[in-house]
């Protein structure tokens, strides 16, 4: 345990942080298994579904929690996956 005032204060923000940025994380996981749900089921519709989970994606990388490059690979490859899906 800290002892010092602005230690204690550290502790209390990161664990803050560390909340939001769970909360925003499991959020996107939720949102891509959605995604995956859409493809499986109907591919040809799942365009609105891979357009929600990007956002979902852009606003993590806005607030930090993923690194902006991760969201683009992310969403490269959901845009890929649903491509296959559809030509299949």
């Amino acid at each position: 345990m800290p002892n010092i005032q602005s230690a204690k204060k550290r502790v209390k923000v990161s664990e803050k942080k560390n909340l939001r940025n769970r909360i925003v994380k499991s959020g996107m996981r939720t949102s891509v298994r959605k995604f995956d749900a859409a493809v499986a089921a109907d591919p040809s519709n799942a365009n609105e579904q891979l357009s929600a989970t990007s956002a979902v994606i852009d606003k993590a990388a806005a607030k930090g929690v993923i690194h902006k490059n991760a969201a683009n690979r992310k969403k490269a490859r959901l845009a890929k996956q649903l491509n296959k899906a559809a030509s299949v």
